[in-house]
């Protein structure tokens, strides 16, 4: 057979061939694929996860400052802090679909690094709020920013990588979400003890050093980031055309935008149970993130709430370790929803215990299986709706929509953690425990789905769509 023979047929498959490599076979190229992709790595994911890593500390760092004094400086209340992280997952959701839809026209290296700086800069602003409004109004303006960060990430990458290469890139850019709990609680207590400088408490500088900080990377970032495998500087020609054929797809830089492409996105099973199973599971992550500071604190391990940022790091660190060694492993047996069936029963059991030991010690000890549970199971479940759509348009409406539906997860993880309910939070932890078991059924669903649909697909009833060149494609397998 002819390299162009086998070319065509590539094309004729593009996005769910499982011969994705086809007219490019060898020892040699074998070789050329390692070192294009670990190029791509080198130059794409430090970049994207120091991007993350930003994104992470500006939204939660306000969990830091409210146990080193925001509420009592600004004379809000529980309830008025509740409102203002609510406020702040409103306008970050609504922003994500139309975020992702601009991305292309806007092009990544530029329409990503502008995100970045705004948001930073808009955290520098969160040092100067006096008082309910300001601060809402802030943390309104932060959503909007902060929202197209993530899902465009995960449609830029999406670009480069293979499908069955994903979940790993994923997983070691969202490390730095693991690691920014980590990091971010070393970094508030440094800057806390900047304070009271300059007419301004400890808690506030750590709100203006972070946005400086990520205003500087977000404006860096538009140096080394490229729009596309063409663009990409750090590529030959030759690589260029050998990473294009590899993902069996040609560019998508002159698909024209269809609202019928949308839609399919939308009306889609596969999004919906994942993105429901999603929002489970982030309502865990941004609770714990947001008051891992309040119930350490409360555990009485240090002696004041400076140091007890300190006790927040170690089982971030954990998590971040694990995070990565689960993305590879889900790449290497090419699964999403088996994985994630075995990672969340993790965390599962730490909110189990921890709902029900009084024992100070146990109630930390389960903080490193929750932190672990969760933050695994998220590579696998962010890339599993790239994976199965097909099309740039589709793809980019599926991952925003995802995001959309499981950033509402911050409206209850803003108001699960009450005062009234510490020291001991048994209710809080109850709810955490419900809506993780819930996420596990809903990952069981869309594995029997994806399974039924490849079924289907083997048995020739998406016949009608052979040669589409899209998911619907019968040659297009379903990644369980």
């Amino acid at each position: 057979m002819s390299v162009d023979k086998m070319h065509e047929e590539k094309l004729e498959n593009r996005g769910g061939s499982e011969q994705l490599e086809a007219g490019f076979v060898g020892e040699g190229n074998e070789k050329l694929a390692r070192r294009i992709v670990f190029k791509m790595d080198v130059r794409l994911l430090p970049i994207l996860a120091l991007l993350f890593l930003c994104s992470f500390i500006d939204r939660t760092n306000v969990g830091n400052a409210k146990i080193l004094g925001l509420e009592a400086d600004i004379k809000i209340n529980d309830h008025q802090y509740a409102i203002g992280l609510c406020v702040f997952y409103a306008t970050y959701i609504a922003s994500e679909l139309p975020s992702n839809l601009v991305l292309k026209k806007m092009s990544p290296k530029i329409w990503l690094p502008l995100l970045t700086a705004v948001w930073g800069a808009l955290t520098m602003c969160l040092g100067f709020v006096r008082n309910f409004a300001s601060f809402v109004t802030v943390r309104a303006l932060l959503g909007v920013a902060e929202g197209g960060l993530l899902p465009g990430m995960v449609l830029y990458l999406s670009h480069f990588y293979r499908r069955q290469e994903l979940a790993l890139r994923i997983g070691i850019f969202y490390t730095a979400a693991s690691l920014s709990g980590a990091f971010g609680g070393l970094l508030a207590r440094g800057l806390n003890a900047i304070g009271p400088a300059g007419g301004l408490e400890g808690w506030r500088w750590i709100f203006i050093v972070e946005g400086l900080l990520t205003v500087f990377i977000g404006l860096c970032s538009a140096i080394f980031l490229p729009n596309s495998i063409e663009s990409s500087r750090f590529l030959s020609s030759t690589e260029k055309d050998f990473a294009r054929h590899r993902l069996g797809e040609q560019s998508s830089d002159h698909e024209r935008f269809e609202w019928s492409e949308v839609k399919r996105g939308i009306f889609n099973v596969q999004v919906w149970l994942s993105a429901l199973a999603y929002f489970a599971i982030l309502c865990g992550l941004y609770s714990f993130g947001l008051f891992l500071p309040t119930i350490i604190n409360n555990l009485k391990f240090a002696s004041d709430p400076n140091k007890a940022q300190l006790w927040t790091v170690i089982p971030y660190a954990v998590a971040a370790f694990f995070t990565v060694c689960v993305a590879l492993l889900s790449d290497r047996l090419a699964m999403r929803g088996p994985v994630m069936l075995c990672t969340l029963p993790i965390a599962i059991i730490g909110y189990g215990v921890i709902a029900n030991s009084t024992n100070p010690h146990v109630q930390y000890g389960m903080t490193f299986m929750m932190a672990t549970g969760m933050y695994a199971t998220v590579p696998c479940i962010l890339s599993w709706n790239s994976n199965n759509s097909a099309g740039h348009y589709k793809r980019a409406t599926t991952s925003a929509l995802q995001l959309a539906i499981a950033n509402c997860g911050g409206f209850v993880a803003s108001f699960v953690y009450q005062k009234k309910e510490g020291p001991q939070f048994h209710k809080s932890h109850s709810i955490m425990l419900g809506l993780l078991c819930a996420a596990w059924v809903l990952i069981a669903a869309n594995v029997f789905w994806v399974r039924k649909i490849n079924h289907d697909k083997a048995s020739g009833k998406h016949a009608r769509w052979e040669g589409q060149g899209d998911d619907r494609d019968p040659s297009f397998k379903m990644v369980q």
